[in-house]
């Protein structure tokens, strides 16, 4: 079964189980809180490192939750303001002139060990759901392991995918998508 048919199958398999109410791991060591259509959250799963360490968990996705701020995050001179990481189509490789921005938030996060961030990965409108799921958590997981790669710690992520259903623009055609494939940071403090 290749890579694509088999991640396809632990998304299926981990929606199954969040309609049911159970709290389920995706299968593959990383875990996504998956939002629902209808505007409710699943469950959250508990995040473990390699050695079994709980890394925290977080019970829902709230929307309008309080947000960390501070003055160098709304300074629009600041590429620590600039808190979207676009992509190219079908792709969870992030794009050369968004590498900046990656690397003063793995800087800031690495100065500030006590701050959380949330990964919101998204897509755009093509795609099954489900492959769409998918695709949202890769692309959030690529930006954590960059952002862990040059200083942040495991223990200040969250990941969540919404895959295509919170699009920032409507609409069917490359501008509206190029705007949708995204991964937002949501600065959300301890």
């Amino acid at each position: 079964m290749n890579r694509f048919k088999f991640s396809a199958l632990l998304v299926a398999l981990f929606l199954l189980g969040a309609c049911s109410g159970n709290t389920t791991k995706d299968g593959v060591g990383d875990d996504v809180l998956v939002e629902e259509r209808n505007g409710a959250s699943t469950s959250g799963v508990s995040d473990q490192n390699a050695d079994g360490r709980d890394l925290g968990a977080e019970a829902s996705v709230v929307v309008g939750e309080d947000q960390f701020s501070s003055s160098e995050l709304n300074d629009p001179s600041n590429p620590l303001s600039n808190r979207i990481i676009y992509f190219d189509y079908d792709s969870a490789s992030v794009r050369p002139q968004d590498q900046a921005i990656v690397e003063a938030h793995a800087a800031y996060l690495g100065k500030n060990p006590n701050l959380t961030v949330r990964l919101e990965g998204h897509t755009d409108e093509r795609g099954s759901r489900e492959y769409n799921l998918a695709l949202g958590e890769r692309r959030a997981l690529s930006i954590r392991q960059l952002l862990m790669l040059q200083g942040a710690s495991a223990q200040q992520f969250r990941v969540t995918s919404f895959g295509e259903e919170r699009p920032a623009v409507d609409g069917s055609d490359e501008s509206a998508w190029s705007q949708n494939r995204r991964v937002e940071i949501v600065y959300i403090g301890r």
